[in-house]
């Protein structure tokens, strides 16, 4: 991608892999938030190119069903069962019942949403089972890319972590946070943006081999200390 945005996103430029797993961490914060709307489409930009999985054209025929987004809200109706936000999902997803019906189950079953709980309103529930729920359903449609800005805030740390790594060999997931250390263990390679600008593109274990600890001040170091911008060259371990 290489985007003009006013002061957001101008000339931000920056290119992730198929099945890399990247975050993004920004100046101001809020920068790596409305570069991932960008990318679902749910902001725009005044000028540049968007290239994701082979396609520019962010149309349903392009990119647009290519990507799923999961905000720091659930972005769910919590009067709505599991089952039926999911059997929305695959309505809108333009899915057969059957096949909806089978990824729902596939998909409950990586969430972790137990039997019980997803014929009940949500609003029953923790907040964790919107947050599930809402997970499911961006992975219904099998995305090529899955974009998550501060996902899952309410389950602890170890189920968080791998809910995180969700299944796809070819997924490339792309998660904007600031709170770097919540998801080390998460990604492969992490990418600052200041100024709207790619300051650094690196692989996690350059952190650790410049002596410096996987949080915001340590990512924000490395790019000081000159490390070149650049893409992932290859994906996260699995």
């Amino acid at each position: 991608m290489d985007l003009r945005r006013g002061r957001d996103l101008d000339g931000c430029s920056l290119s992730v892999p198929a099945s890399a797993r990247l975050l993004l961490v920004s100046d101001p914060d809020a920068t790596a938030s409305t570069l991932l709307r960008v990318l679902a489409g749910l902001s725009r930009v005044e000028g540049g190119t968007i290239r994701i999985a082979g396609s520019t054209e962010p149309s349903a025929r392009g990119w647009g069903r290519r990507v799923a987004y999961l905000g720091p809200e659930p972005g769910l109706y919590a009067w709505m069962t599991p089952a039926e936000a999911l059997r929305l999902s695959g309505d809108l997803l333009g899915l057969s019942r059957a096949e909806a019906a089978t990824r729902a189950d596939r998909m409950f079953e990586w969430t972790s949403i137990p039997r019980a709980s997803r014929d009940r309103p949500m609003a029953r529930g923790e907040p964790e089972l919107l947050q599930r729920t809402a997970l499911a359903a961006a992975l219904l449609g099998e995305p090529a890319v899955l974009l998550l800005d501060e996902p899952l805030r309410a389950i602890e740390t170890g189920e968080r972590a791998r809910l995180l790594r969700p299944p796809g060999k070819r997924l490339t997931v792309l998660i904007a946070s600031r709170s770097p250390a919540s998801e080390e263990g998460s990604v492969g390679h992490v990418a600052y943006l200041r100024h709207g600008r790619v300051a650094l593109v690196a692989a996690v274990a350059s952190l650790d081999a410049a002596g410096l600890p996987f949080t915001r001040s340590g990512i924000v170091a490395l790019a000081d200390r000159g490390a070149a911008p650049g893409s992932p060259s290859s994906p996260a371990p699995a």
